[in-house]
């Protein structure tokens, strides 16, 4: 089965992969974001530029949509800083309103099947407090605010108004190429190597103390999310998503130096999200050394050097608390794609560096 999704935030990480999922499914594709996609299928796809916090824009963009069918729904605002905005009204208040201002018109007008959304662990409170070990989908909603709750209730009750489906899925730590984004690893961990290179400095771990976490690649994303869009198991239903494996930072990183061509090192704690803004001039002469895309570092990392900070535990005093979710639901529910951290970490940095984003490894 196919139909015509719009893909919102198209141009950052899921997004992305999921035009790319789409298209090689055969469906038609309506690209919603402010610059066009960089996807790996070469078939054809509309992209359709557009500030999901004006209304009266995406209500004459609903307008020329009558055709959509699905929905996935991956745009996302965050303050600079990334995350004291975390707890911030206006944050939460900006992003139902972007989802508001999307769906309400579009809802009139279309004839919806079914709206993926987006969540992560901040669901659990993660970003507060000990969450239980493994977070599961079944766990009674955590009480703290955010817009992942003010979402889901405004998509339950549209939906039941309009008579559409949904999936919520919950990724954690997703990995992919997309730069200039509020939380994406692999541009921030370029950049650095490409720094401590020209520097001749080694490529030691800038965060803190140690511990085990869990990531997703946005392939996995993307195609649970093309998978929920005609599985009736996945409707009215959250799932968590990660590659299926543990890893640690430490353990992790000398495949990451060999993938970037530098020399690791020792530890050498420091706040990315101060230290990589005061390299830009640095960084100007690395893109032009190696003839790469003309980015500025704030073009290339986006807010995603202090989400850095915050997933090395930079400055961190004791362990932090285990965050480990439970995938074991969408894998009954029938979903049950799985990767190798290190080798979708591997493969991201390779594609930047394929690119023209990050200096190649010579």
């Amino acid at each position: 089965m196919t139909g015509s999704v719009l893909v919102v935030g198209a141009s950052g990480l899921v997004g992305a992969a999921s035009v790319d999922a789409f298209l090689d499914a055969g469906w038609d594709v309506t690209a919603v974001s402010r610059r066009r996609p960089e996807v790996f299928s070469a078939e054809p796809f509309r992209h359709l530029a557009l500030d999901l916090r004006d209304p009266a824009a995406c209500r004459a963009a609903a307008d020329e949509l009558p055709g959509v069918t699905h929905v996935v729904y991956t745009a996302l605002y965050e303050k600079p800083g990334l995350v004291a905005g975390w707890k911030e009204r206006d944050q939460m208040e900006i992003n139902l309103a972007m989802l508001r201002n999307l769906l309400e018109p579009l809802a009139g007008v279309a004839a919806l099947q079914h709206v993926t959304l987006l969540q992560g662990t901040k669901a659990y409170g993660v970003h507060r407090h000990p969450i239980r070990i493994p977070a599961r989908e079944r766990h009674p909603r955590d009480d703290h605010p955010n817009f992942y709750c003010l979402q889901e209730d405004y998509l339950r009750a549209t939906s039941a108004e309009w008579g559409f489906a949904w999936t919520i899925l919950r990724p954690q730590l997703i990995v992919g190429p997309a730069y200039g984004v509020a939380m994406n690893l692999p541009p921030v961990i370029g950049a650095y190597a490409a720094i401590c290179r020209k520097e001749r400095r080694d490529f030691g771990f800038p965060g803190g103390i140690g511990y085990v976490t869990e990531a997703v690649d946005t392939r996995l994303v993307a195609n649970a999310a093309l998978w929920a869009a005609t599985s009736r198991s996945a409707w009215g239903e959250h799932f968590n998503l990660t590659n299926g494996e543990v890893f640690e930072w430490r353990d992790l990183w000398p495949a990451l130096a060999d993938a970037l061509g530098v020399e690791p090192g020792p530890d050498r704690p420091v706040r990315l999200g101060e230290f990589l803004p005061a390299k830009s001039e640095l960084w100007d002469d690395v893109v032009r050394q190696h003839r790469l895309r003309p980015l500025s570092l704030p073009e290339l990392l986006g807010e995603s050097h202090h989400y850095a900070d915050f997933c090395f535990a930079h400055g961190a005093k004791s362990i932090p608390p285990p965050a480990f979710i439970s995938t074991v639901k969408i894998k009954q529910a029938g979903f049950c794609e799985t990767w190798d951290t290190e080798e979708s970490m591997r493969y991201w940095l390779q594609v930047l560096i394929d690119r023209r984003v990050l200096p190649s490894r010579s």
